[in-house]
């Protein structure tokens, strides 16, 4: 198990962590998130000592993480990490080495992940050669080729297309199954919705909040109700100009209400501008709870 415990760290009069903490359990797979310079990059280099803390631990396993533990994690920055006129499979060896893999392990390691990736074609590629998104492929190789136990990633979906994003979230998924504790960022909250039964979020380098995505959803005190009209429809917007209307668009609306609000009101005021193709009132989705709770 991960845990951050109370950490601190302040830049001059920049506060970048105030207390912040939390637990990754092994096999599990938590979404840490919060807004620009809230300390989310910060907490994850203190796990690496690449930030020393003012004050607060984190410890692997109930010990504070000696060099030696630390070789069984793996890490994937924000910024790339990696040589960029370094050809991509002695690269990929090089890392696997620093953990302390033998260099045949190394070598086999590193044909499986450019073939499970789909870049075997440019292992004698430099680096610089790639594009964005495969760059962002071989820095994902580089955290996974020594088979961590923790995996630590920052923003690791940017700049990937569909098809990418779907290969890591395959692969972030197998790595929890095997048992390791994955952490990640992301400001693509659909994703973590779907992707992590947990999250951590932190605003101005504390958590504000913290559990199970679907307690955290249901726990809050706003429900969003989604009506759609079929055409020809009335003025869904003018009818609800009373409420707070999140959206509103050819015979549709959200509406932003009370957990208690009553409904069959709202029924009738639909159904006199037409028929009733859809009508959900459901709590609020992750990225209206991380507004709600950030601002």
């Amino acid at each position: 198990m991960l845990e951050i415990d109370t950490l601190h760290k302040a830049y001059d009069d920049v506060v970048a962590l105030d207390g912040c903490t939390f637990r990754v359990r092994r096999g599990q797979l938590l979404g840490f998130l919060g807004p620009n310079g809230s300390g989310k990059t910060t907490t994850m280099r203190s796990v690496f000592s690449l930030v020393q803390p003012d004050s607060g631990e984190v410890r692997w396993d109930g010990a504070v993480i000696a060099p030696e533990a630390r070789l069984g994690f793996g890490y994937m920055p924000e910024q790339r990490g990696l040589y960029p006129r370094m050809k991509v499979a002695p690269q990929l060896v090089y890392f696997a080495r620093l953990h302390g893999i033998a260099k045949d392990a190394a070598e086999s390691a590193t044909a499986e992940w450019l073939e499970r990736l789909g870049l075997s074609d440019r292992a004698d590629s430099r680096l610089e050669e790639l594009s964005h998104g495969n760059q962002q492929r071989i820095q994902l190789a580089a955290a996974l080729i020594h088979d961590p136990e923790l995996l630590v990633l920052d923003e690791p979906f940017s700049g990937l297309d569909p098809i990418g994003v779907q290969a890591m979230i395959d692969i972030l998924l197998e790595r929890a199954a095997a048992g390791a504790a994955v952490v990640f960022s992301s400001h693509q909250l659909d994703l973590v919705e779907d992707l992590c039964e947990d999250v951590v979020i932190v605003a101005a380098g504390k958590v504000v909040l913290a559990g199970p995505v679907r307690e955290l959803r249901s726990r809050s005190h706003h429900r969003y109700l989604d009506i759609e009209l079929a055409p020809p429809a009335g003025d869904l917007a003018a009818a609800f100009g009373g409420f707070d209307i999140v959206a509103s668009a050819d015979g549709r609306v959200r509406l932003r209400l009370t957990d208690a609000a009553p409904l069959q009101p709202l029924i009738d005021t639909a159904s006199s501008l037409g028929r009733i193709q859809q009508f959900s009132f459901t709590p609020p989705n992750l990225s209206e709870v991380f507004r709600e709770v950030v601002g």
